[in-house]
């Protein structure tokens, strides 16, 4: 842990730089953060977090047990239409914390019996993140750090977070650049979510567990939308040619939230036949991972909470 904190120590100036002109994801806002101007995230100066929690509704080897020790920082650079968590992350929405604050929460989340710190869309907090890492890495913070992300990141600062961040786990939602932009106003999504992913894999090249639980990995999470198998289809070659080692989690969980009964074909949830086609294929690619059941009901959904819950 002593490393991690001297890796802090020399990255996290540059960072904090950058919120006078942010360009920390590729929206590239060049906002004064230290200021109060406000960019495309809705993130200003401070941390803000809309809940925390012991998580045990993400992948098997993340939660265990005991669960994951879960941050859901507000704000969020990508913003797709269809966003489960749109209350908070259209908007900021929640506590304004301290780094004192923040480190209190890592710790008080060890404390409960976390198998590890679960960081989710943390990309714009990221200085704020690592200086109250740095602070409960130096008072006792010994679990693995998950970095839990869209993916809509830039390559230098992915590079940044190696030997401080163990679980990368990361979305790749699309692969059409056409589709990005429609869905998250993000044409350029899919090419630095590639360029990040294959950052986070020469990281992570190969999984670590213990007992069970991961303690370094890049895993890979794909959202199945419908209408798309396509595109699922070209996402699951893509991991497959460059990052074979990498764990899949294949998602069907989606729902039409937010905005998505305004668009077609994503008004709907998946369906059995486009589920079975999609199965059929992912069985000729042999990843290792986790393929999450057709399912409708909001409660079996492995990464979902309900947006108004405080608790586990």
């Amino acid at each position: 842990m002593k490393n991690k904190v001297k890796l802090i120590g020399k990255k996290i100036n540059d960072l904090e730089k950058n919120l006078e002109n942010c360009s920390i994801c590729p929206r590239n806002c060049r906002v004064n953060r230290v200021a109060g101007q406000i960019g495309y995230c809705g993130a200003g100066l401070r941390a803000v977090t809309y809940t925390s929690f012991l998580h045990r509704g993400e992948e098997p080897a993340i939660s265990g047990k005991m669960g994951s020790g879960t941050i859901f920082f507000s704000g969020c650079n990508l913003r797709c239409v269809y966003c489960q968590n749109h209350k908070f992350s259209h908007s900021i929405q929640g506590e304004v914390l301290t780094r004192q604050a923040l480190c209190s929460l890592m710790l008080k989340l060890q404390k409960e019996g976390a198998h590890n710190l679960n960081l989710v869309t943390p990309a714009h907090f990221m200085p704020q993140i690592l200086r109250a890492l740095s602070m409960a890495l130096s008072r006792g913070l010994n679990i693995p750090i998950v970095y839990n992300t869209s993916s809509y990141e830039k390559k230098e600062i992915i590079e940044l977070l190696s030997g401080i961040v163990d679980i990368y786990l990361a979305d790749l939602r699309y692969i059409d650049g056409e589709v990005a932009s429609l869905y998250s106003n993000a044409k350029d999504y899919p090419f630095y979510a590639k360029q990040s992913i294959l950052e986070m894999y020469k990281q992570q090249p190969e999984p670590v567990f213990d007992s069970g639980l991961l303690k370094e990995a890049l895993v890979i999470r794909h959202l199945v939308l419908p209408g798309y198998i396509e595109e699922s289809k070209r996402i699951l070659e893509w991991i497959k040619k460059n990052t074979p080692n990498a764990i899949l989690s294949l998602m069907f969980q989606y729902q039409p939230y937010h905005k998505a009964g305004n668009y077609l074909p994503i008004n709907r949830t998946v369906s059995r036949e486009e589920y079975n086609k999609l199965i059929g294929f992912l069985k000729g690619l042999d990843l290792n991972g986790w393929v999450q059941d057709l399912i409708s009901e909001e409660s079996l959904a492995g990464v979902h909470f309900k947006p108004s819950a405080k608790k586990s």
